[in-house]
């Protein structure tokens, strides 16, 4: 089996660029006793029984996807620069995130990045700078950031942008719409990287139905 066999083609009308209003508007395709159903969110109760159990991710998405520029000392002395960016993936210590970086081919251990646009004044004191110490095989570069622990975490709040997956950040940029769209009801403790997308089409209402 290959993962082109999983390949379709999906007309571009039919990709959403904003969650569904409400959320709990979006629909929902019931797979039970060989048939499939068309219903919408909004119907889960009616397939819930007393004593089943539902599961939810309280993490809160981090804008995760920086943009920064490459330094490296050439053989002349001289900096040389390139445009780079890391989308995070995994935080290894207080300062050290695992990440993946585009370009990734030009990044090698030592290359120092300076992450945010050059006009923001918190980046230009070097408060968003990190030195690549390891770059994998599975295409994952660790990097330690000259800040730690909450003082990275408002760093990367400041300059990071939403990580939209492809198919929308293909269509339009990120806005400051994104940054409530893609969390969901149960979002409290920083951390996720990608958005909970199962999560985000509940409400309070429909959760006071399930209870219920």
């Amino acid at each position: 089996m290959k993962t082109a066999d999983f390949d379709f083609h999906l007309p571009d009308d039919r990709i959403a660029l904003r969650p569904a209003e409400p959320r709990d508007s979006a629909r929902l395709l019931v797979v039970r006793d060989g048939g499939l159903e068309d219903r919408i969110i909004r119907d889960l109760p009616d397939f819930l029984r007393p004593g089943d159990a539902l599961v939810f991710n309280d993490t809160r998405v981090i804008p995760a996807r920086l943009s920064g520029v490459r330094e490296r000392i050439g053989a002349e002395g001289e900096t040389l620069t390139v445009a780079v960016e890391a989308t995070l993936h995994h935080r290894d210590a207080p300062d050290v995130w695992s990440a993946f970086m585009k370009p990734g081919k030009r990044i090698k251990p030592g290359d120092r990045i300076r992450f945010g646009p050059d006009s923001d004044g918190a980046c230009l004191l070097g408060r968003l700078d990190a030195t690549v110490v390891d770059k994998g095989e599975d295409g994952l570069v660790t990097l330690r950031f000259d800040l730690s622990g909450p003082f990275l975490d408002e760093a990367i709040r400041d300059v990071g942008i939403m990580p939209l997956p492809p198919y929308i950040a293909a269509k339009r940029p990120e806005d400051d719409r994104d940054r409530s769209d893609y969390q969901t009801m149960f979002a409290h403790w920083d951390g996720s990287v990608a958005a909970p997308t199962a999560g985000l089409h509940f409400t309070p209402a429909l959760m006071a139905a399930i209870e219920a």
